[in-house]
């Protein structure tokens, strides 16, 4: 330290050899938000806390895709095809967090496991489902006319078999007597499911009743893996004619992609859960890049809730680099690209609850009544590119 005019100057004691270092990106990776959150006082909204608390690690993601979904994905040119897997609607997730979602016009399109679409039916029939513990004796369950899935219980003969034997009449019924994709199955299915609620008051109860009257068409990637199937396959023993054709699907659901692409505007997936119903969304760009060898380059927004891991291999963590690889996303969409790795029944809810509260309702694009104009669209330029 020395001493000018009486006056102690600091001296620069920083070593030479760090004075020399530079570092040209420290201030990028140095500018995101200063961690600094609020203290909690238990009045702040669910919106506050996602965006002043939700700072690091998945809850990090579950913001970064909230807001991905609400300022990017819900804009008026995106449209927005939403896969479910688990068993959301035994749970109630249905009722509470889907039907107001596509009420809302956040949702245009929807693959689901087709458990999910069955167990939608009890609410549809007023048929009813109850809270209850996993630590429970399933023997004792079975002897009891007790079903279990996980903590949810419901009755075997008046709930399950009930749903059975009304889904029964429902399947004799003469429209159902062709083949069809899902979204057709789905969607007169649908129409029945919305009877049954008028007749017991119980309005929007039932995901199928809903997107019958909002027009949003609903998928099932597998058929025959659900009660919904084995009564289809019932229905076929007894001579039934109905007849569930993939390959609509495949065709409908690729054909909402291109005409999003097309018109100017772009394409999200949004995926709750993982397995075949993601797979059945994704692979609607590989379809057209791959196998329709149209010139395409992915879809734009992918958020993802998922609790798989990544590592081992299986469909339900891969992450949306990986689906670059196949196509699946356009690669230079990756940064808006989230997947959230925490349990879908926490995570799911407070998404939708965030985009309700943050985002006005969007007009709703009725797709289901556009199916076959679409397919037309896509069947022309596939023709062009293979003249």
């Amino acid at each position: 330290m020395k001493r000018i005019h009486g006056v102690k100057k600091v001296q620069d004691e920083t070593p030479d050899w760090l004075k020399k270092k530079k570092y040209p990106n420290k201030k990028k990776y140095l500018s995101g938000r200063k961690i600094n959150p609020p203290l909690l006082t238990g009045k702040e909204s669910l919106v506050d806390m996602i965006e002043e608390t939700f700072l690091a690690y998945n809850a990090a993601r579950l913001q970064e895709g909230c807001r991905l979904f609400t300022e990017k994905m819900l804009k008026s040119d995106v449209t927005v095809g939403m896969s479910l897997a688990g068993a959301l609607t035994p749970a109630g997730l249905g009722k509470a967090v889907v039907i107001p979602l596509m009420k809302a016009g956040f949702v245009d399109w929807i693959i689901s496991t087709g458990a999910n679409l069955y167990h939608d039916l009890h609410f549809a029939f007023n048929l009813s489902l109850h809270t209850g513990t996993h630590l429970i004796d399933d023997a004792d369950l079975r002897r009891n006319d007790v079903v279990r899935i996980y903590d949810i219980l419901l009755g075997y003969t008046d709930c399950l078999m009930a749903t059975d034997e009304t889904l029964r009449s429902i399947l004799k019924q003469p429209e159902f007597q062709k083949e069809m994709g899902t979204a057709e199955f789905h969607y007169l299915l649908g129409k029945y499911a919305a009877e049954w609620e008028k007749k017991s008051g119980n309005t929007d109860v039932s995901v199928l009743a809903a997107a019958y009257r909002l027009g949003v068409p609903v998928y099932t990637s597998s058929p025959g893996d659900s009660t919904i199937g084995m009564n289809i396959a019932e229905a076929e023993i007894r001579g039934g004619k109905i007849r569930i054709n993939s390959s609509v699907d495949v065709n409908e659901t690729t054909a909402f992609v291109l005409a999003a692409k097309r018109s100017g505007g772009r394409s999200a997936a949004l995926l709750i859960g993982g397995g075949s119903p993601k797979n059945f969304l994704l692979q609607t760009e590989p379809q057209i890049q791959e196998v329709l060898r149209i010139k395409e380059v992915g879809h734009d927004y992918f958020f993802q809730i998922t609790d798989a891991r990544p590592d081992t291999g299986g469909l339900s963590g891969a992450t949306p680099h990986e689906a670059v690889s196949w196509g699946k996303v356009d690669p230079t969409r990756l940064p808006d690209a989230v997947v959230c790795y925490m349990d879908a029944t926490i995570g799911f809810p407070i998404l939708a609850h965030y985009a309700l509260a943050k985002h006005k309702k969007r007009r709703l694009k009725k797709l289901y009544f556009k199916r076959n104009e679409l397919v037309e669209k896509l069947v022309r330029e596939y023709f062009a590119h293979h003249k």
